[in-house]
């Protein structure tokens, strides 16, 4: 067979990239100019990202940029192996590996990947996710048991916005682009005293959507409105104590009318839906180093956060069906968490076994309140407190190995109780760790294994409690969910050469994941509605290869790309399911065997490839081809997302204090599905094919350009 028919044809643009880039650096001449330094800071201690011994994906200002990107959904396809799901006004849930969550609905959510802003845990609100005068963005692939416990299973996304500066300076950027979009931002930094400097960024980023309702004659029921403003004060109080304050604001009054009856951008709905979230939180960074044995590094952060988020169930108006069907559905929630993390760093002065180890130690509190309201007939409060205390050392094993063991003691209590008289008190003891063996092969050169143990909390499905009293079908069982568990063994490979001109980075992982928390209906026959539930599958494995790439080819051109492999499934799975095609409308429940099937959101692979080349002194050109194979949308159903490749342009001249850029998204007008559902004939929503069995996509970003600028005072 010729080798050149074993190539799939959706991964032929991955071939052709990586045909090109060494032709490319081929012909490239030597260049001067090193790629720099990028420190990783979520980890215990702060550290190259080519000496950190883990996975990790570090994004910084510059790629935010050249990106256009206002929201972290923007940034996620740079890094191998990370999706993320819509069913909203942006992409609410990440999933790295393949792990994470989809969608919240009634019951509360236990995270697998957590989402952290300055400090501030916002898991779950995705909204607030904003871009706005960002560092950078660091997302750990891989159980984070040791650091950050319990929501941080499959990963984390840790984002660090600018610090103040000791001099002043000052932005203002403005964009527009198609769908009526335009967004506005100003920063502004600099001292106000010799010990106190500021830091003040606001955006204000508005759009129309990609969405056209034909029935109210609008064009903006799907829009964007969002306002963000951060404050920030670092206060040296003297050589040995600095302090850092941030003040985060966020109102978000986006629209959600996604989906349609014949998956199209025109909209028939009558009552569009939203997506809200109003956020005030804040952040005290402490830093002491008066001690010659540790330095002290402590945060504390607070979050309130008030969410709205409703939809017209039958994306339809009054009278488009015979009976003249119609519903809504609308979930408001208010969410507050108190954390508190410090810990102790060893100096050289502390060092134990004769200086040859270095540690860490720390204690960890938070706490976290959400009422939900549900259409105004339904409430429910979930609360939970979690405790810690975790430790690491860095023990060096003669000139060129390190051994790194961490571990992580996590107390989780949890109150559950709803307006149904559903009520609920867990508490678990829960832990992590990891044991890392770290080899500096040659100056340039760092090979790591690592064996890591992640967690996440089991819970009670209260929505399946409430409907078993007129379901003979849901029994005990299904009330309670146990804790998940998860072992990762990973090798990875990282290094920079040719005078820092190049640097990659390689991983290989398998993932054995116990008592995996599954989602799994019930048919209600006497409703004809299905009951959700969590429950525990038997177990489940990804095996998975991460690439990252970096190229200097010339003091003009700069090659890049990231490729993600991953094969992720269920071991031993029956799942409950619903049989999609009945006429007599009662349907029943049946068992599926899920063991061997890929989990939902997890595309066997995607990659991010391009080039930037500086045509002149000011005029640079960037190219980027980003691709994604298809991935099931649920696991209760087949329905599937279509693989894709998307190309990208973005054309910039810079000037003294000033720049200006022309860019293209999505060229090609590719259609990308962020989200998908499947309605069987007992909830069929079109009367046109006779309610037949159909599946319903949310489209994601059309093909769109713009023109986009700032001025630096």
């Amino acid at each position: 067979m010729n080798s050149k028919h074993c190539i799939k044809p959706a991964l032929k643009p991955v071939a052709l990239a990586v045909v090109i880039a060494p032709a490319l650096t081929c012909i490239a001449a030597p260049a001067e100019t090193a790629i720099e330094e990028v420190v990783v800071t979520s980890q215990l201690r702060e550290s190259s990202q080519l000496d950190t011994p883990t996975s990790v994906s570090v994004l910084d200002a510059a790629d935010i940029e050249t990106r256009g990107a206002t929201n972290l959904e923007q940034v996620l396809n740079l890094a191998p192996n990370v999706n993320y799901s819509s069913g909203a006004s942006r992409g609410r849930f990440v999933q790295i590996r393949g792990i994470g969550e989809r969608s919240q609905f009634i019951d509360p959510v236990n995270p697998s990947v957590g989402l952290i802003v300055d400090g501030i845990d916002f898991t779950g609100l995705g909204l607030a996710a904003s871009t706005l005068d960002m560092q950078q963005v660091e997302i750990l692939r891989g159980p984070q048991g040791t650091v950050y416990g319990a929501n941080a299973l499959a990963g984390l996304v840790s984002m660090t916005s600018n610090a103040p500066t000791e001099e002043r300076a000052a932005r203002v950027s403005a964009e527009a682009a198609h769908y009526g979009a335009h967004t506005l931002s100003a920063v502004s930094s600099g001292p106000l005293s010799e010990q106190l400097s500021y830091r003040l960024a606001v955006q204000n980023q508005q759009s129309d959507g990609y969405v056209h309702n034909r029935y109210l004659g609008r064009k903006d029921t799907n829009n964007i409105d969002e306002t963000v403003a951060r404050g920030k004060l670092r206060y040296q109080a003297s050589d040995d104590l600095q302090l850092d304050f941030t003040l985060l604001f966020l109102d978000a009054d986006n629209g959600y009318d996604a989906f349609t009856l014949d998956n199209s951008r025109n909209s028939l709905s009558d009552q569009p839906g939203w997506d809200r979230q109003e956020t005030l939180a804040g952040a005290m960074n402490a830093q002491w180093s008066g001690s010659g044995l540790f330095t002290i590094k402590s945060v504390l952060s607070a979050a309130s956060s008030d969410t709205e988020y409703g939809y017209d169930e039958d994306w339809t108006y009054v009278g488009f069906h015979p009976w003249e069907y119609s519903s809504t559905d609308n979930y408001l929630r208010n969410r507050d968490n108190l954390s508190a993390d410090v810990r102790l760093i060893s100096t050289e002065e502390s060092r134990l076994f004769g200086g040859s180890t270095g540690w860490v130690a720390g204690v960890y509190l938070r706490t976290e309140d959400e009422a939900l309201a549900r259409n105004a007939s339904f409430t429910s409060q979930f609360n939970t407190d979690n405790a810690a205390v975790y430790g690491q050392l860095n023990t060096a094993l003669g000139a060129r190995f390190e051994l790194v063991t961490g571990l992580r003691l996590e107390q989780r209590r949890a109150d559950y109780s709803d307006s149904l008289t559903v009520t609920s008190d867990t508490s678990e003891d829960l832990w992590g760790g990891n044991i890392t063996l770290r080899f500096s092969a040659t100056d340039n050169t760092m090979l790591y294994g690592t064996l890591s143990r992640g967690y996440k909390a089991g819970g009670v499905n209260g929505r399946i409690i409430s409907a078993s009293e007129s379901n003979p079908a849901i029994g005990n069982e299904t009330f309670l969910f146990d804790t998940e568990s998860m072992l990762n063994y990973e090798f990875g490979v990282k290094g920079d050469w040719l005078e820092s001109r190049l640097q990659a980075q390689v991983a290989a992982f398998y993932q054995d994941r116990n008592d995996v928390q599954a989602k799994q209906s019930i048919f209600n026959p006497e409703d004809f509605s299905f009951d959700d539930y969590l429950a525990n599958a038997a177990g489940g494995h990804s095996t998975g290869i991460e690439a990252e790439v970096n190229f200097q080819a010339s003091d003009a051109l700069q090659l890049f790309a990231t490729f993600g492999w991953l094969n992720a499934e269920f071991k031993d799975f029956v799942s409950s399911t619903h049989v999609d095609a009945r006429d007599d409308y009662t349907g029943e429940t049946s068992l599926v065997d899920l063991g061997g099937r890929d989990l939902a959101h997890a595309p066997n692979y995607q990659y991010f490839t391009g080039a930037e080349y500086a045509l002149t002194n000011n005029l640079t050109a960037r190219v980027e081809l980003e691709g994604k194979d298809d991935f099931y949308f649920s696991n209760s159903h087949n329905e599937k997302s279509t693989a894709y490749e998307l190309v990208n342009v973005r054309l910039t001249y810079r000037g003294d204090n000033w720049d200006l850029s022309l860019w293209g998204r999505n060229l090609t007008d590719e259609v990308i599905y962020t989200r998908g559902f499947y309605f069987s004939n007992q909830f069929g929503n079109n009367p046109a094919n006779g309610y037949a069995p159909e599946a319903y996509y949310q489209l994601g970003e059309p093909r769109t350009a713009g023109i986009s600028g700032s001025y630096t005072f």
